[in-house]
Protein backbone atom coordinates (compact mmCIF):
# COMPACT_ATOMS: atom_id res chain seq x y z
CA UNK A 1 0.00 0.00 0.00
CA UNK A 2 1.78 3.64 -0.43
CA UNK A 3 1.25 6.41 1.53
CA UNK A 4 1.25 8.91 -1.21
CA UNK A 5 -1.69 7.38 -2.69
CA UNK A 6 -3.72 7.57 0.76
CA UNK A 7 -2.37 11.54 1.31
CA UNK A 8 -3.86 12.20 -2.70
CA UNK A 9 -7.25 10.52 -1.87
CA UNK A 10 -7.90 12.06 1.30
CA UNK A 11 -6.74 15.58 -0.06
CA UNK A 12 -8.89 15.16 -3.03
CA UNK A 13 -11.90 14.18 -0.65
CA UNK A 14 -12.53 9.93 -0.37
CA UNK A 15 -13.63 8.25 2.11
CA UNK A 16 -10.25 6.55 3.22
CA UNK A 17 -11.12 2.60 3.23
CA UNK A 18 -10.28 0.96 7.07
CA UNK A 19 -7.13 -1.10 5.41
CA UNK A 20 -5.59 2.20 4.15
CA UNK A 21 -6.18 3.58 7.73
CA UNK A 22 -5.18 0.73 9.64
CA UNK A 23 -2.03 0.65 7.33
CA UNK A 24 -1.15 4.29 7.66
CA UNK A 25 -1.46 3.87 11.68
CA UNK A 26 0.44 0.78 11.88
CA UNK A 27 3.50 2.08 9.65
CA UNK A 28 3.51 5.39 11.17
CA UNK A 29 3.72 4.03 14.53
CA UNK A 30 6.76 1.70 13.51
CA UNK A 31 8.62 4.00 12.00
CA UNK A 32 8.07 3.05 8.10
CA UNK A 33 5.91 6.39 7.30
CA UNK A 34 7.93 9.88 7.03
CA UNK A 35 7.25 12.55 9.43
CA UNK A 36 6.43 15.19 6.62
CA UNK A 37 4.05 12.87 4.86
CA UNK A 38 2.34 11.89 7.82
CA UNK A 39 2.18 15.77 8.24
CA UNK A 40 0.14 15.78 5.12
CA UNK A 41 -2.01 13.51 5.51
CA UNK A 42 -2.71 15.16 9.04
CA UNK A 43 -3.18 18.54 7.05
CA UNK A 44 -5.55 16.51 4.62
CA UNK A 45 -7.38 15.73 7.52
CA UNK A 46 -7.70 18.84 8.77
CA UNK A 47 -9.15 20.38 5.54
CA UNK A 48 -11.65 17.49 4.59
CA UNK A 49 -12.15 15.69 7.91
CA UNK A 50 -13.21 11.77 8.83
CA UNK A 51 -16.72 10.67 8.88
CA UNK A 52 -17.96 8.09 11.18
CA UNK A 53 -16.46 5.08 9.97
CA UNK A 54 -13.43 6.59 9.35
CA UNK A 55 -13.05 7.95 12.59
CA UNK A 56 -14.42 4.68 14.26
CA UNK A 57 -11.37 2.38 12.52
CA UNK A 58 -9.01 5.38 12.77
CA UNK A 59 -9.79 5.38 16.62
CA UNK A 60 -9.74 1.27 17.08
CA UNK A 61 -5.94 1.49 14.94
CA UNK A 62 -4.55 4.08 17.76
CA UNK A 63 -5.82 1.62 20.33
CA UNK A 64 -4.64 -1.53 18.21
CA UNK A 65 -1.57 0.16 18.21
CA UNK A 66 -0.64 -0.70 21.61
CA UNK A 67 -1.74 -2.66 24.58
CA UNK A 68 -5.05 -2.29 26.89
CA UNK A 69 -4.91 -2.03 30.57
CA UNK A 70 -7.18 -5.46 31.58
CA UNK A 71 -9.96 -4.20 34.59
CA UNK A 72 -11.43 -7.66 34.97
CA UNK A 73 -9.52 -8.63 38.03
CA UNK A 74 -11.38 -5.86 39.59
CA UNK A 75 -14.59 -6.42 41.48
CA UNK A 76 -16.06 -2.80 41.03
CA UNK A 77 -17.46 -1.41 38.06
CA UNK A 78 -15.19 0.91 36.77
CA UNK A 79 -16.00 4.21 35.28
CA UNK A 80 -13.43 7.32 34.74
CA UNK A 81 -14.14 11.02 33.71
CA UNK A 82 -12.21 12.85 31.23
CA UNK A 83 -11.75 17.26 31.00
CA UNK A 84 -10.81 18.70 28.26
CA UNK A 85 -9.14 21.16 29.83
CA UNK A 86 -9.59 24.54 31.70
CA UNK A 87 -8.44 26.87 34.38
CA UNK A 88 -8.30 26.16 38.19
CA UNK A 89 -10.36 22.71 37.00
CA UNK A 90 -8.99 20.67 40.27
CA UNK A 91 -12.01 18.38 39.87
CA UNK A 92 -10.27 15.09 39.31
CA UNK A 93 -8.61 15.31 42.68
CA UNK A 94 -11.97 15.46 44.12
CA UNK A 95 -13.99 13.32 41.77
CA UNK A 96 -12.00 10.19 41.64
CA UNK A 97 -12.15 9.90 45.91
CA UNK A 98 -15.70 10.78 46.02
CA UNK A 99 -15.97 7.76 43.42
CA UNK A 100 -14.50 5.18 45.34
CA UNK A 101 -16.31 6.36 48.77
CA UNK A 102 -19.54 5.02 46.74
CA UNK A 103 -18.31 1.93 45.41
CA UNK A 104 -17.19 2.34 42.23
CA UNK A 105 -13.44 2.24 40.80
CA UNK A 106 -11.95 5.15 39.09
CA UNK A 107 -8.73 4.40 36.89
CA UNK A 108 -8.37 8.23 36.29
CA UNK A 109 -4.96 8.27 33.34
CA UNK A 110 -4.11 11.49 33.65
CA UNK A 111 -1.78 14.09 31.78
CA UNK A 112 0.11 17.47 32.12
CA UNK A 113 -0.45 20.67 31.95
CA UNK A 114 0.38 22.77 28.57
CA UNK A 115 -0.18 26.76 27.82
CA UNK A 116 -3.26 27.96 29.82
CA UNK A 117 -4.15 24.73 31.07
CA UNK A 118 -2.95 22.88 34.31
CA UNK A 119 -2.41 19.07 34.37
CA UNK A 120 -3.32 17.29 37.17
CA UNK A 121 -0.07 15.60 37.32
CA UNK A 122 1.55 18.46 37.61
CA UNK A 123 -0.92 19.56 40.31
CA UNK A 124 -0.08 16.25 42.21
CA UNK A 125 3.36 16.63 41.97
CA UNK A 126 3.38 19.80 44.27
CA UNK A 127 3.24 17.13 47.13
CA UNK A 128 6.16 15.74 48.32
CA UNK A 129 7.30 11.76 47.52
CA UNK A 130 3.68 11.62 45.25
CA UNK A 131 4.62 9.39 42.02
CA UNK A 132 2.70 10.04 38.42
CA UNK A 133 4.55 7.39 36.97
CA UNK A 134 3.21 3.36 37.55
CA UNK A 135 3.72 -0.31 36.22
CA UNK A 136 0.59 -1.67 35.51
CA UNK A 137 1.18 -3.79 38.91
CA UNK A 138 1.19 -0.79 40.92
CA UNK A 139 -1.85 0.84 39.33
CA UNK A 140 -3.71 -2.27 39.86
CA UNK A 141 -2.82 -2.17 43.58
CA UNK A 142 -3.90 0.85 44.45
CA UNK A 143 -6.93 0.59 42.34
CA UNK A 144 -7.74 -2.20 44.31
CA UNK A 145 -6.52 -1.39 47.49
CA UNK A 146 -8.25 2.54 47.61
CA UNK A 147 -10.57 2.73 44.66
CA UNK A 148 -9.34 4.78 42.57
CA UNK A 149 -5.70 5.60 41.34
CA UNK A 150 -4.48 8.87 39.43
CA UNK A 151 -1.12 8.48 37.36
CA UNK A 152 0.45 8.42 34.07
CA UNK A 153 -0.87 6.97 30.81
CA UNK A 154 2.43 4.97 30.15
CA UNK A 155 3.93 4.25 27.14
CA UNK A 156 2.06 1.28 26.07
CA UNK A 157 -1.34 2.39 26.08
CA UNK A 158 -2.18 4.09 22.05
CA UNK A 159 1.76 4.77 21.27
CA UNK A 160 0.04 6.16 17.78
CA UNK A 161 -1.26 8.64 19.29
CA UNK A 162 1.09 10.06 21.61
CA UNK A 163 3.96 10.09 17.93
CA UNK A 164 0.84 11.92 15.93
CA UNK A 165 -0.14 14.36 19.11
CA UNK A 166 3.38 15.31 18.88
CA UNK A 167 3.43 15.72 15.61
CA UNK A 168 0.34 17.84 15.18
CA UNK A 169 1.63 20.26 18.14
CA UNK A 170 4.22 20.94 15.58
CA UNK A 171 2.68 20.89 12.29
CA UNK A 172 -1.00 23.24 12.62
CA UNK A 173 -2.70 20.12 12.76
CA UNK A 174 -4.45 20.25 16.44
CA UNK A 175 -7.69 22.17 15.32
CA UNK A 176 -9.99 18.86 14.22
CA UNK A 177 -12.60 17.56 15.96
CA UNK A 178 -12.30 14.33 14.13
CA UNK A 179 -8.40 14.62 15.61
CA UNK A 180 -9.18 15.26 18.88
CA UNK A 181 -12.02 13.00 19.71
CA UNK A 182 -9.59 10.27 18.62
CA UNK A 183 -6.41 11.75 20.22
CA UNK A 184 -9.00 11.98 23.92
CA UNK A 185 -11.26 8.66 23.08
CA UNK A 186 -7.83 6.08 21.87
CA UNK A 187 -6.34 6.27 25.34
CA UNK A 188 -9.49 6.23 27.27
CA UNK A 189 -10.78 3.26 25.96
CA UNK A 190 -7.26 1.65 26.06
CA UNK A 191 -7.66 2.44 29.85
CA UNK A 192 -10.58 -0.43 29.94
CA UNK A 193 -12.90 1.48 31.78
CA UNK A 194 -16.59 -0.02 31.71
CA UNK A 195 -18.11 3.95 31.46
CA UNK A 196 -16.96 7.44 30.67
CA UNK A 197 -18.15 10.50 31.52
CA UNK A 198 -16.35 13.60 29.50
CA UNK A 199 -15.93 17.01 31.24
CA UNK A 200 -16.49 19.29 27.27
CA UNK A 201 -15.04 22.97 29.04
CA UNK A 202 -17.44 25.90 26.92
CA UNK A 203 -15.73 29.73 27.01
CA UNK A 204 -12.77 31.72 27.31
CA UNK A 205 -10.42 29.20 29.44
CA UNK A 206 -11.59 26.29 27.22
CA UNK A 207 -9.59 24.57 24.36
CA UNK A 208 -12.62 25.06 22.34
CA UNK A 209 -14.46 28.50 23.47
CA UNK A 210 -17.15 28.54 21.09
CA UNK A 211 -20.85 26.50 22.41
CA UNK A 212 -21.20 24.80 18.94
CA UNK A 213 -17.25 23.46 18.29
CA UNK A 214 -17.30 22.06 21.85
CA UNK A 215 -21.14 20.32 21.31
CA UNK A 216 -19.61 18.79 18.01
CA UNK A 217 -16.24 17.14 19.68
CA UNK A 218 -18.68 16.46 22.73
CA UNK A 219 -21.00 14.67 20.36
CA UNK A 220 -18.56 13.18 18.79
CA UNK A 221 -16.56 11.26 20.95
CA UNK A 222 -19.73 10.36 23.05
CA UNK A 223 -20.31 8.25 19.80
CA UNK A 224 -16.97 6.90 20.07
CA UNK A 225 -17.16 5.71 22.92
CA UNK A 226 -20.31 3.78 22.59
CA UNK A 227 -18.96 2.46 18.87
CA UNK A 228 -16.02 0.51 21.13
CA UNK A 229 -18.51 -0.52 23.99
CA UNK A 230 -18.01 1.94 26.48
CA UNK A 231 -20.83 3.82 27.93
CA UNK A 232 -19.85 7.20 27.44
CA UNK A 233 -21.61 10.49 28.08
CA UNK A 234 -20.82 14.29 28.17
CA UNK A 235 -21.72 17.55 30.40
CA UNK A 236 -20.69 20.92 28.87
CA UNK A 237 -19.65 23.02 31.41
CA UNK A 238 -19.19 26.54 31.51
CA UNK A 239 -15.14 27.58 31.45
CA UNK A 240 -15.41 31.36 31.45
CA UNK A 241 -14.22 31.67 34.90
CA UNK A 242 -11.81 29.75 36.77
CA UNK A 243 -13.62 27.03 38.71
CA UNK A 244 -12.90 27.59 42.20
CA UNK A 245 -10.54 30.18 43.78
CA UNK A 246 -7.07 29.01 42.47
CA UNK A 247 -5.23 28.30 39.09
CA UNK A 248 -1.76 26.78 39.96
CA UNK A 249 -0.71 23.45 41.67
CA UNK A 250 0.28 23.50 45.21
CA UNK A 251 -2.91 26.18 45.37
CA UNK A 252 -5.27 23.86 43.55
CA UNK A 253 -4.15 21.01 45.91
CA UNK A 254 -5.31 22.85 49.04
CA UNK A 255 -8.28 23.71 47.60
CA UNK A 256 -8.96 20.47 46.61
CA UNK A 257 -8.12 19.35 50.11
CA UNK A 258 -10.89 21.61 51.36
CA UNK A 259 -13.44 20.25 49.18
CA UNK A 260 -12.64 17.02 50.36
CA UNK A 261 -13.47 18.31 53.71
CA UNK A 262 -16.74 19.87 52.54
CA UNK A 263 -15.37 23.46 52.72
CA UNK A 264 -14.41 23.54 49.03
CA UNK A 265 -16.01 26.79 46.37
CA UNK A 266 -19.25 26.05 45.66
CA UNK A 267 -18.87 25.97 41.81
CA UNK A 268 -16.00 23.46 42.01
CA UNK A 269 -18.30 21.37 44.51
CA UNK A 270 -21.08 21.84 42.01
CA UNK A 271 -19.48 20.40 38.88
CA UNK A 272 -17.91 17.74 40.69
CA UNK A 273 -20.96 16.32 41.82
CA UNK A 274 -22.80 16.56 38.59
CA UNK A 275 -20.03 14.54 37.23
CA UNK A 276 -19.54 12.04 40.08
CA UNK A 277 -23.90 11.62 39.42
CA UNK A 278 -23.25 11.35 35.84
CA UNK A 279 -20.67 8.38 36.46
CA UNK A 280 -22.12 6.70 39.23
CA UNK A 281 -25.99 6.29 36.58
CA UNK A 282 -23.78 5.16 33.93
CA UNK A 283 -22.50 1.94 36.42
CA UNK A 284 -25.85 1.45 38.00
CA UNK A 285 -24.69 1.90 41.38
CA UNK A 286 -27.62 3.45 43.65
CA UNK A 287 -26.69 6.98 44.98
CA UNK A 288 -28.13 10.31 46.06
CA UNK A 289 -26.93 13.78 45.69
CA UNK A 290 -26.64 14.04 49.62
CA UNK A 291 -24.85 11.08 50.22
CA UNK A 292 -22.56 12.57 48.01
CA UNK A 293 -22.51 15.65 49.85
CA UNK A 294 -21.95 13.60 52.67
CA UNK A 295 -19.18 11.81 51.97
CA UNK A 296 -17.37 15.44 51.63
CA UNK A 297 -19.04 17.03 54.53
CA UNK A 298 -18.09 14.49 56.80
CA UNK A 299 -14.17 13.60 55.39
CA UNK A 300 -14.98 10.28 54.28
CA UNK A 301 -13.36 11.30 50.61
CA UNK A 302 -10.69 13.34 52.28
CA UNK A 303 -9.68 10.20 54.14
CA UNK A 304 -9.73 7.93 50.29
CA UNK A 305 -7.73 10.65 49.02
CA UNK A 306 -4.80 10.60 51.47
CA UNK A 307 -4.82 6.87 51.29
CA UNK A 308 -4.36 7.11 47.62
CA UNK A 309 -1.65 9.58 47.80
CA UNK A 310 0.06 7.92 50.48
CA UNK A 311 -0.34 4.69 48.28
CA UNK A 312 1.74 6.47 45.29
CA UNK A 313 4.46 7.91 47.40
CA UNK A 314 2.86 11.23 48.34
CA UNK A 315 3.18 12.87 51.85
CA UNK A 316 0.64 15.14 52.68
CA UNK A 317 1.70 15.46 56.35
CA UNK A 318 3.42 18.69 55.65
CA UNK A 319 2.06 21.67 54.27
CA UNK A 320 2.77 22.31 50.80
CA UNK A 321 5.28 24.73 49.60
CA UNK A 322 4.59 28.37 48.98
CA UNK A 323 5.53 31.00 46.70
CA UNK A 324 8.14 32.89 48.07
CA UNK A 325 6.88 36.03 46.31
CA UNK A 326 3.39 37.68 45.79
CA UNK A 327 1.87 40.59 44.15
CA UNK A 328 -1.87 41.63 45.23
CA UNK A 329 -4.14 43.31 42.25
CA UNK A 330 -6.93 45.74 43.32
CA UNK A 331 -10.29 46.92 42.15
CA UNK A 332 -10.06 50.13 40.47
CA UNK A 333 -13.35 50.96 41.53
CA UNK A 334 -16.62 50.36 43.97
CA UNK A 335 -19.32 48.05 42.38
CA UNK A 336 -19.44 44.70 41.36
CA UNK A 337 -17.52 41.94 39.97
CA UNK A 338 -18.93 41.76 36.62
CA UNK A 339 -16.65 39.19 34.45
CA UNK A 340 -13.01 37.38 35.33
CA UNK A 341 -11.64 36.14 32.32
CA UNK A 342 -10.62 32.50 32.47
CA UNK A 343 -8.23 32.28 29.89
CA UNK A 344 -6.45 35.36 31.00
CA UNK A 345 -5.81 34.23 34.21
CA UNK A 346 -4.83 30.97 33.00
CA UNK A 347 -2.18 32.55 31.00
CA UNK A 348 -1.44 34.77 34.32
CA UNK A 349 -0.52 31.50 36.50
CA UNK A 350 1.33 30.22 32.87
CA UNK A 351 3.50 32.89 32.98
CA UNK A 352 4.44 32.94 37.13
CA UNK A 353 6.01 29.18 36.44
CA UNK A 354 2.70 27.29 36.82
CA UNK A 355 2.61 26.31 33.52
CA UNK A 356 4.50 25.18 30.17
CA UNK A 357 5.06 26.02 26.88
CA UNK A 358 6.37 22.78 25.59
CA UNK A 359 5.88 19.45 27.27
CA UNK A 360 9.40 18.78 28.73
CA UNK A 361 9.71 22.29 30.45
CA UNK A 362 9.72 22.16 34.27
CA UNK A 363 6.40 23.79 36.19
CA UNK A 364 6.84 25.40 39.69
CA UNK A 365 4.92 23.42 42.09
CA UNK A 366 4.19 27.06 43.88
CA UNK A 367 3.44 29.30 41.48
CA UNK A 368 -0.43 30.89 40.53
CA UNK A 369 -3.19 33.39 40.86
CA UNK A 370 -5.14 33.49 43.49
CA UNK A 371 -8.65 34.40 42.96
CA UNK A 372 -10.32 36.45 45.90
CA UNK A 373 -13.05 37.55 43.99
CA UNK A 374 -15.70 36.14 41.86
CA UNK A 375 -18.63 37.23 39.13
CA UNK A 376 -21.35 38.92 40.99
CA UNK A 377 -19.22 39.67 44.01
CA UNK A 378 -19.25 43.26 45.65
CA UNK A 379 -16.07 45.22 45.65
CA UNK A 380 -14.60 48.55 46.96
CA UNK A 381 -11.54 50.62 45.43
CA UNK A 382 -8.74 49.05 46.38
CA UNK A 383 -9.68 45.90 47.45
CA UNK A 384 -7.47 42.97 46.81
CA UNK A 385 -9.18 40.66 43.22
CA UNK A 386 -5.82 39.01 43.02
CA UNK A 387 -3.15 37.19 44.34
CA UNK A 388 -0.11 36.25 42.27
CA UNK A 389 2.14 33.87 43.72
CA UNK A 390 5.61 32.88 42.45
CA UNK A 391 8.90 31.74 42.71
CA UNK A 392 10.89 35.01 40.99
CA UNK A 393 9.50 38.46 41.36
CA UNK A 394 10.68 39.06 37.67
CA UNK A 395 7.43 37.30 36.23
CA UNK A 396 5.28 39.22 37.81
CA UNK A 397 5.08 42.22 35.20
CA UNK A 398 4.34 39.55 32.32
CA UNK A 399 1.74 38.14 34.37
CA UNK A 400 0.33 41.80 34.79
CA UNK A 401 0.42 42.17 31.07
CA UNK A 402 -1.68 38.90 30.78
CA UNK A 403 -4.25 40.18 32.84
CA UNK A 404 -4.96 43.90 31.82
CA UNK A 405 -8.44 43.66 30.56
CA UNK A 406 -9.38 40.44 32.10
CA UNK A 407 -11.96 42.03 34.93
CA UNK A 408 -15.29 44.62 34.38
CA UNK A 409 -16.21 46.38 37.77
CA UNK A 410 -19.52 47.74 36.87
CA UNK A 411 -22.61 49.19 39.10
CA UNK A 412 -24.72 45.87 39.05
CA UNK A 413 -23.69 42.70 39.32
CA UNK A 414 -23.86 40.46 36.06
CA UNK A 415 -26.93 37.82 35.37
CA UNK A 416 -25.63 34.39 36.84
CA UNK A 417 -24.88 31.48 34.56
CA UNK A 418 -25.33 28.05 34.79
CA UNK A 419 -22.52 26.05 35.37
CA UNK A 420 -23.91 22.65 33.62
CA UNK A 421 -24.89 23.66 30.40
CA UNK A 422 -25.82 20.91 28.93
CA UNK A 423 -25.75 16.47 28.80
CA UNK A 424 -25.15 14.32 25.85
CA UNK A 425 -25.28 10.82 25.72
CA UNK A 426 -28.15 8.01 26.09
Amino acid sequence: MDIVDIIRAKRDGARLTDEQIRFFIDAYTRGGVADEQASALLMAIVWRSLDTAELTTWTAAMIESGKRLDLSGIDAPTVDKHSTGGVGDKVSLVLAPLIATQGAADPMLSGRGLGHTGGTLDKLEAIPGWRADLDRSELMTVLRNVGCVICAAGGELAPADRKLYALRDVTGTVESIPLIASSIMAKKIAEGTGALVLDVKVGSGAFLPDAASARELAETMVRLGAAHGVKTSALLTNMDTPLGWAAGNALEVREALDALSGTGPKDLVEVTIALAEEMLALTGIEHTRSGLEAALGDGTARRKFKDMIAAQGGDLTGPLRDAPEQFVIESPAPGYLRRLDARAVGIAAWRLGAGRARKEDPVSAAAGVLCLKKPGDEVTEGEPLLVLHADDARRFGPARAALEGAFDIGAEPPEPRPLVLARIGP
